[in-house]
């Protein structure tokens, strides 16, 4: 693979007490060198928070193996969608994610320099990402595990190769 991951910037929220009130938090930008640069990031990429496979098992075995991949070497793992800063914090806290980081790309910009924004309108979703797994070093894919049948409102929703053992296994074995 090797090539660059895009440089943009996502709109994030983080918590900030001394704020106060219902809504503690202020915006952020992050950039892709904020995320990438200097590091190893484990990245997977799914259609929406709230949506069946995502929920049930794309976001939950990347929590549950979050461990495995530190000691494989992996900085951060990343969880990356099409949705807001808001949909992604309130599905983070009802999924019990800890140690995923949840990665608003509100405008698919992203996603879109990527090569992986697809229209999945035949569902209500409007643009949204393909699902895909990446290994990333210093800012340079090394590995990416992109799903079949990327198409504009493909019919079905495939999840066979960028799940969390999948991207595991490519970090322990290289295969």
């Amino acid at each position: 693979m090797n090539r660059s991951v895009p440089n943009t910037s996502f709109q994030t929220r983080v918590r900030d007490e001394s704020i106060g009130g219902d809504n503690p938090f202020r915006w952020e930008t992050v950039s892709s060198d904020a995320i990438f640069k200097g590091r190893t990031v484990a990245l997977f990429s799914l259609p929406g928070a709230f949506t069946p496979t995502c929920s049930t098992s794309h976001l939950p075995r990347y929590e549950e193996l979050c461990e495995e991949f530190y000691a494989a070497g992996v900085d951060e793992v990343v969880c990356l969608s099409v949705n807001d800063a808001f949909v992604m914090y309130k599905w983070g806290r009802e999924q019990g994610a800890e140690k995923v980081r949840l990665l608003p790309d509100g405008n698919g910009e992203f996603t879109r320099k990527m090569g992986m924004l697809v229209d999945k309108s035949n569902l209500g979703f409007g643009m949204r990402s393909w699902r895909y797994s990446m290994l990333v070093r210093d800012g340079v894919i090394e590995k990416l595990f992109e799903e079949p049948g990327f198409a504009d409102n493909f019919e079905e929703d495939p999840f066979t190769v960028s799940d969390a053992d999948t991207l595991l296994e490519y970090l322990k074995t290289g295969e």
